[in-house]
């Protein structure tokens, strides 16, 4: 169930049968050649396919999250920790307002690392309201799927590269990109980012067949949908 294709009273109607709904959540930065909404656009997908086959409502992805790294490179954009934290508590006391008890936000980006510990304390404050955090690409079945297609699984590379990912006007390079120092990167500010990384991907290869791809994004999606499933706590 998307909530851009539904009204207020499908809403309701849904409530009165579950009380689960999804947040996806994003970033908008560079990815190499690939789209800078990889991250809200994998979120949003794997959250809606995971949902569909249950009538969970999906409500539309949050674009914006922490990478504050990518500042150098055009069109990325970075929240402040404390900005994203509190529309994610916003958003979360909003769908929990509307009766939703059991919400799972499907994460995109490793950066928006700091809302998992927000959905802890949110869980403290409402005894009755149960959040997960799920990070759809590094849970068990997937990441070992992606370590089996090439190790350097990684930001910008083959990892992020789906068709629904890629733009016509900018294709992969082909061959593979010598892994550039991530220590050293993370040692300093977004100029030196953007320098130590030129294209702006982790290095490895920039695309995988898609058959390859396909077969990860399916491992997404069945571990994104168990999480939907359950186990939940139980209330009284």
């Amino acid at each position: 169930m998307n909530i851009a294709e539904s009204n207020w009273k499908d809403v309701e109607a849904r409530l009165r049968l579950d009380d689960r709904c999804v947040l996806p959540l994003g970033s908008t930065e560079q990815h190499a050649q690939l789209s800078l909404c990889t991250d809200a656009i994998l979120a949003e997908r794997v959250a809606r396919e995971a949902a569909a086959p249950l009538g969970v409502p999906v409500f539309p992805v949050m674009p914006f999250g922490l990478a504050p790294y990518f500042a150098a490179f055009p069109g990325s954009i970075s929240l402040r920790v404390e900005t994203l934290l509190a529309v994610m508590r916003d958003l979360v006391d909003s769908v929990a307002r509307a009766g939703f008890r059991r919400v799972l936000i499907v994460n995109g980006h490793g950066g928006n690392a700091p809302v998992a510990a927000l959905a802890q304390q949110m869980m403290a404050e409402q005894p009755g309201l149960s959040v997960k955090f799920h990070n759809w690409y590094n849970t068990p079945r997937t990441w070992a799927a992606a370590l089996a297609a090439d190790p350097s699984a990684s930001h910008g590379n083959w990892f992020e590269n789906y068709p629904w990912t890629r733009l016509a006007h900018a294709p992969a390079p082909e061959g593979r990109k010598p892994q550039p120092d991530i220590a050293l990167m993370k040692a300093g500010g977004p100029a030196d980012c953007k320098a130590i990384l030129g294209d702006g991907s982790f290095g490895g290869p920039w695309q995988l067949p898609d058959a390859t791809m396909q077969a990860l994004w399916d491992t997404g999606v069945a571990e994104t949908r168990e999480a939907l499933e359950g186990p939940w706590p139980t209330r009284s």
